[in-house]
């Protein structure tokens, strides 16, 4: 498999993904709604090992989960704003890709979603597993 390229939307910011993502999941928590201005945010989380040549300047913000608390910092383009990729703390060894950022619609398709009980009604998804988070 060819590797894939994610990048903000004016291409300051941008990596390389080799092979598959570990995990693709939907996330309604709050933060992520507010973090995608969306109703939910997709992630690819890959092995660390797995992004390659991530080139470009980035400003970070580290946030809080909602839930949890545990610190993520979110990595995005200081030109036009874009998220591209975050760290969580918890996971040291994994770095999450915001899908959009892959501008490709044959990514494959989420598997899990999370913090569904903050889901617009019309936004929960059918027929993926759950992580019921309050």
């Amino acid at each position: 498999m060819s590797p894939r390229r994610a990048s903000c939307a004016c291409g300051q910011l941008h990596l390389e993904c080799t092979g598959e993502p570990i995990r693709v999941s939907m996330c309604h928590c709050l933060a992520c709604q507010q973090r995608t201005g969306s109703v939910y945010g997709v992630q690819a989380r890959f092995k660390r090992e797995a992004v390659t040549a991530i080139e470009g300047r980035s400003t970070e913000f580290v946030r809080r989960g909602d839930e949890s608390g545990d610190p993520c910092t979110l990595h995005f383009c200081p030109v036009c704003g874009s998220t591209v990729y975050w760290e969580l703390a918890k996971q040291p060894d994994v770095i999450a890709v915001a899908v959009g950022a892959f501008a490709d619609p044959t990514f494959p398709a989420p598997r899990i979603s999370i913090y569904e009980v903050r889901s617009h009604p019309w936004a929960l998804p059918t027929g993926i597993e759950l992580e019921h988070w309050d």
